[in-house]
């Protein structure tokens, strides 16, 4: 197992598509999870989690959750990711040319 934090940071474009495309390649033949903010990097992935963290509770600590996501909430995550809060036809567009070159 490898997991690489951010190994994309500060990169965009084809520097993390490349990226991208090496982690899926080195998941040939092993397990790689890579936690990203790049949909490039995330488009290359055979699946995708969404990690989100609640707030503090009462006792001081929050909460970390995990979500697998199916084929329609990862293209949406990825069109979040390439657009922001609000989710435009053109960032659907390019998730869905991001998923289509992998």
């Amino acid at each position: 197992v490898m997991v690489f934090d951010e190994a994309d940071q500060g990169v965009g474009g084809a520097v993390a598509a490349a990226i991208g495309e090496r982690l899926s390649r080195l998941a040939g033949n092993r397990q790689v999870f890579a936690i990203t903010h790049s949909p490039q990097v995330a488009a290359a992935a055979s699946g995708q989690w969404l990690v989100s963290k609640t707030g503090a509770a009462a006792n001081g600590l929050g909460e970390t959750l995990l979500k697998g996501l199916d084929q329609h909430e990862r293209h949406e995550e990825i069109a979040r990711m390439l657009s922001g809060a609000t989710v435009t036809e053109e960032a659907r567009a390019a998730a869905t040319r991001l998923l289509e070159d992998v």
